[in-house]
């Protein structure tokens, strides 16, 4: 199938890639020249395990290209992806702006029947605002379809190519039709394409998101009761976990959720309900607990030290707001560095793929960039782990112990044992642990 993506940010360039891994010929369109160049020679501007190989090999196949012409890529596709950034406005509706200029594009340049599709995360009634556009435009016939990504930063590939579930929002089954050829060889172990209305489709990745959300403010709230009457979250998160109705995934307390998707979409549903006239008090209340959560290292940093952090130093162990990507966006460790600094302390930061990231666009020169963790760890006061990249799970304890200034860890992911570094002599804190 010949197919356009407009867009190669995460999501396009991630389904891109997969689409012509599958055996699809695939066009990218953007208007970064230089982001396209660089694509073209196979360097993948963002940190994605597995996205550089694959996206070499379609390359060199011949099935994967990359363009800022819209006529290079929309005459002849059979499908187009529209995969475009939707930044939120300050009161946490979706920006459009760039979805519906995409969507005129692609009907000035369009010569017969086409499948568009909304990728990008867009709130309901988007796909109404979209066929409009593009109508306005063409006189060709056409049908809007809403498609949800539901990719996590770090597997997004393996998301790709072994879905769970694929939701498919028509109310065309020519369009539905085109949709199950396109997605048969992801879903050929049997999990489901779901199809359901344009709406709902549109209303379901917003509804994932946020119930994930939920679960990991719940859970810190959890955890934050457990240092008040001394439990344990963790012994707490095996006991509820086990239970079939809730299960064990994202319960882990820690220092709240970041990235591109969680705060946004959070934000974008509850002004959905504002415009709705409905008040999403829950949701309100999970966002609120994440702001929180993302200080709440700082504050066990500073009630230590008795409130007197100036002329300080500190290691911090990860800058991702997760591990296995190099996304920064809304990332708690930009909450907690920003805070030292305000403090008068400094900071040796050490991350495996976001150190660029983080000097690039977020703290600049402000603190120091160490080329190894036990590099960040020499010779400051303590040790604050924010993100849990497998790297830092078995370090040299004994060796770290000898390069900080006094033995004192403040653990924003619970990955140590308390019992394990107490016997070796560390002060350590944990997050409800």
């Amino acid at each position: 199938m010949r197919i356009a993506v407009i867009g190669t940010g995460y999501v396009g360039l991630v389904a891109g890639t997969c689409f012509a891994e599958s055996g699809n010929t695939v066009t990218c369109v953007d208007i970064d020249q230089k982001k396209i160049q660089r694509l073209r020679d196979g360097a993948v501007p963002i940190y994605e395990p597995g996205l550089e190989e694959l996206l070499r090999r379609n390359i060199q196949d011949g099935r994967l290209k990359f363009t800022t012409a819209y006529e290079d890529a929309v005459p002849d596709a059979q499908v187009v992806f529209i995969a475009v950034g939707t930044p939120p406005g300050e009161d946490g509706s979706a920006d459009l702006r760039y979805v519906l200029a995409a969507a005129k594009s692609v009907a000035e340049h369009m010569t017969g029947y086409l499948v568009v599709v909304d990728k990008s995360t867009v709130p309901v009634g988007t796909a109404k605002k979209v066929h409009d556009a593009i109508k306005e435009n063409t006189d060709h016939p056409f049908d809007v379809v809403s498609n949800p990504e539901f990719l996590k930063e770090g597997a997004a590939i393996d998301d790709f190519l072994k879905p769970d579930r694929v939701v498919i929002g028509s109310s065309s089954k020519r369009a539905a039709e085109v949709m199950d050829e396109l997605y048969s060889p992801f879903v050929r172990t049997g999990n489901p394409i779901i199809h359901m209305d344009v709406a709902s489709a549109e209303l379901t990745k917003y509804a994932a998101n946020a119930m994930l959300a939920t679960r990991i403010s719940f859970m810190n709230e959890i955890a934050n009761i457990c240092n008040k009457v001394g439990a344990n979250v963790d012994r707490v998160r095996a006991g509820i976990g086990s239970d079939k109705r809730i299960g064990s995934r994202f319960l882990f307390a820690g220092l709240g959720y970041g990235g591109s998707c969680f705060p946004k979409d959070v934000k974008a549903i509850v002004k959905t309900a504002e415009d709705s006239g409905y008040d999403f008090r829950i949701l309100q209340a999970v966002e609120a607990v994440n702001e929180t959560q993302k200080a709440l290292l700082f504050d066990l940093v500073n009630e230590h030290y008795e409130g007197d952090l100036s002329g300080r130093r500190f290691g911090v162990w990860g800058l991702s707001f997760k591990p296995n990507t190099d996304d920064m966006r809304e990332a708690p460790a930009v909450v907690v560095i920003e805070k030292l600094l305000a403090a008068g302390a400094s900071v040796t930061a050490f991350d495996p793929e976001a150190i660029d990231e983080c000097r690039e666009h977020h703290l600049g020169d402000r603190i120091q960039y160490a080329d190894s963790p036990m590099e960040a760890a020499t010779d400051v006061d303590a040790l604050i782990l924010v993100t849990e990249w497998n790297e830092f799970r078995r370090p040299d304890f004994d060796r770290l112990k000898t390069l900080l200034k006094d033995p004192v860890i403040f653990d924003g992911r619970n990955i140590y044992n308390r019992g394990t570094l107490e016997r070796l002599g560390y002060t350590y804190y944990g997050i409800g642990t």
